[in-house]
């Protein structure tokens, strides 16, 4: 079985930095996207960051030049700099990777992590 945990939300001020961490561990033969969504209360899940397997990025256009999303492949781990953060940043941040396991067949799923709760106070 695979999990993913996050760590790193909190309370912030506007203008302040965070960075989220979120770490995979089970039976992986390979990790392909990783991602960051976020979902503010009373709306739907949106899409904030993607990092491929070959490191190439993607922002919503509503973080570009704010935020940064990085992997560590050794560690299974995403991460996402959140700096100069707005109060319409405040959501729960979820993790998403795409895993492939080997058994019985070598095929991908999605998992997601737990959310970690971000607010920025103005």
């Amino acid at each position: 079985q695979v999990q993913l945990v996050e760590s790193g939300g909190g309370l912030v001020q506007a203008g302040g930095s965070l960075r989220l961490s979120c770490a995979a561990s089970g039976s992986i033969f390979s990790i392909n996207g990783m991602a960051w969504y976020r979902q503010a209360p009373g709306k739907q899940r949106d899409l904030v960051a993607v990092v491929t397997s070959g490191g190439s990025t993607m922002y919503a256009d509503s973080v570009k030049g704010r935020f940064t999303i990085s992997r560590d492949n050794a560690k299974k781990t995403v991460y996402l700099q959140m700096n100069n953060l707005k109060p319409e940043d405040t959501a729960v941040y979820y993790c998403k990777m795409v895993v492939a396991i080997s058994y019985p067949i070598l095929k991908n799923y999605s998992y997601w992590g737990q959310g970690s709760q971000v607010t920025v106070s103005s």
